[in-house]
C-alpha cells in the first residue's frame, strides 16, 4: 500500500500524541474531519494500523526480565508447537524463523528461576526437541516504527 506525505503525518501524530481525538489530529494537520476519519479508516482496512492499544511494560508489571528463545521443533509439529505457545502467558511473541531453531519467542519474566520455570515448561511440550535462551542485558532500540514511517512517506514523494 502507498502511503503518501499526509499518510506519513497522520501516522507521526498516532504514534506521538496517541490520546488526542480525531477532531484535534484534523487540527492539527489542517484537514477537514472527514478527510482525516476517511484515511485512518483506509490505514486500518489496508493493514497499515493494526491496533490503538496502550503499550505496556512488562518490568511494570513485575516481569523484568526479558528473553529470547529459540525452540526447535520435530518435523510436522510447527503448527501445534506453535499453538501451545499460546497457553503460555510469559510469552509475549513467537515468530517462525529461518537459522538456527524453527521458533523464535520473547519471553519476559520475574527473575532467573521464573525464566527457568518456563523454559522447562516449553521443553515439555509435545514436539519440542530443544531450547537455546539468550537473556536481554539492556535495551539498546525502543521498539519504534516512526523511521520506517517517515522512509515512506520520503521514498513516496519521490518521482
Amino acid at each position: 500500500m502507498a502511503v503518501d506525505e499526509l499518510d506519513t503525518r497522520i501516522l507521526r501524530l498516532l504514534i506521538e500524541q496517541p490520546r488526542t481525538s480525531v477532531r484535534e489530529y484534523a487540527r492539527i494537520l489542517g484537514v477537514a474531519r472527514g478527510t482525516l476519519q476517511a484515511r485512518l479508516d483506509r490505514l486500518e482496512r489496508t493493514g497499515v494500523i493494526t491496533g490503538t492499544g496502550p503499550v505496556l511494560s512488562p518490568a511494570a508489571l513485575g516481569h523484568p526480565v526479558l528473553a529470547f528463545v529459540h525452540i526447535e521443533v520435530t518435523q510436522g509439529h510447527l503448527d501445534e508447537v506453535g499453538d501451545a505457545l499460546a497457553s503460555v502467558p510469559e510469552i509475549i511473541e513467537a515468530f517462525s524463523i529461518t537459522g538456527g531453531g524453527d521458533l523464535l519467542t520473547r519471553v519476559a519474566a520475574r527473575d532467573n528461576e521464573h525464566l527457568e520455570d518456563v523454559i522447562q515448561r516449553l521443553i515439555r511440550l509435545p514436539g519440542v526437541v530443544r531450547t537455546r535462551t539468550e537473556v536481554a542485558l539492556r535495551e539498546r532500540v525502543a521498539h519504534r516504527l516512526l523511521p520506517l514511517v517517515e522512509s515512506v512517506g520520503r521514498a513516496a514523494r519521490k518521482p
